[in-house]
């Protein structure tokens, strides 16, 4: 039998951490919150993740023991800032600049296919920023400064948006060229050596907000061009994908392009989007 199975027993990360009493029951009520918040399908192997990551919420909540602090957690409505937190330390956020690059060569062809366009541009699960200021650098390159192009990029973590909204990077960032780094970014000078900042017609052309893909409140006034929605899918079941990605395809302009992960695959979803190039779906 499994661990994720078996009766209720201390983790061996809590024990080793001599803080909170932390067992199997606790974790599959954490499992089962994560999904009905977030959408998170969370692996069973990941206990001791968990454990490190909400040790801190329940320091500082005062909270002795992750029972204690669950059954708190759940007596908050819906709008309690600590399910915000919640959320923020069990989701992952990893990232870099023109990651999967071929996306965006990809989407230097897309644009100077609709030059002239007002076009709205949604990127899912911005993290730090450095996708949607990817995006925001092709525009700029592919179109000018001032193209009729808005970007939402949105997240369900808050603290990483505000990251994002800073839009301050170390100067050794991957991703970027030197070519890169001099026309879109300001260099810091001295306290801020080391540091570089993106520049304002970059950070014009964005409008960060959090987002939860599982809101039944998709309220967009118009429908989007194009969507980047990569890794994010690959943390839900399949039934979550489908209701995600009808949702998606509701918000989307009929002939759009959605941009998704190296490992996603929706053949399942013909009827909604179909295969137009490397992991890049047209809106049926």
């Amino acid at each position: 039998m499994s661990q994720a199975l078996a009766s209720p027993a201390t983790f061996p990360a809590a024990s080793a951490a001599g803080e909170f009493a932390f067992d199997t029951a606790d974790f599959e009520r954490i499992r089962k919150l994560i999904y009905q918040h977030a959408g998170i399908s969370l692996n069973p192997g990941k206990q001791a993740m968990v454990y490190s990551r909400l040790s801190r919420r329940l320091r500082d909540t005062g909270q002795r023991s992750f029972a204690s602090y669950l059954q708190w957690l759940e007596q908050q409505n819906e709008q309690h800032a600590e399910w915000q937190a919640f959320v923020n330390c069990l989701t992952t956020n990893l990232t870099a600049f023109f990651r999967e690059d071929h996306h965006f060569a990809a989407l230097t062809s897309d644009l100077a296919s609709r030059r002239g366009q007002p076009l709205r541009i949604w990127c899912n699960a911005a993290s730090t920023g450095e996708e949607p200021y990817s995006i925001a650098m092709t525009v700029v390159e592919s179109l000018g400064t001032e193209a009729p192009v808005k970007i939402l990029a949105t997240d369900i973590d808050t603290l990483v948006l505000g990251t994002a909204r800073r839009g301050v990077y170390e100067a050794s960032a991957r991703g970027l060229s030197p070519e890169r780094l001099k026309r879109h970014f300001m260099r810091g000078t001295g306290p801020n050596v080391g540091a570089i900042r993106v520049k304002p017609e970059l950070v014009r052309m964005i409008d960060f907000q959090p987002f939860n893909l599982m809101s039944e409140r998709w309220s967009f006034s118009e429908g989007f061009d194009l969507v980047f929605c990569r890794n994010v899918m690959i943390y839900f079941d399949a039934p979550t994908q489908r209701r995600v990605l009808e949702r998606m395809h509701r918000a989307m302009q009929p002939g759009s392009l959605l941009y998704v992960g190296h490992s996603e695959n929706f053949t399942d979803a013909r009827a909604l989007f179909c295969l137009r190039g490397k992991t890049i779906y047209e809106r049926v």
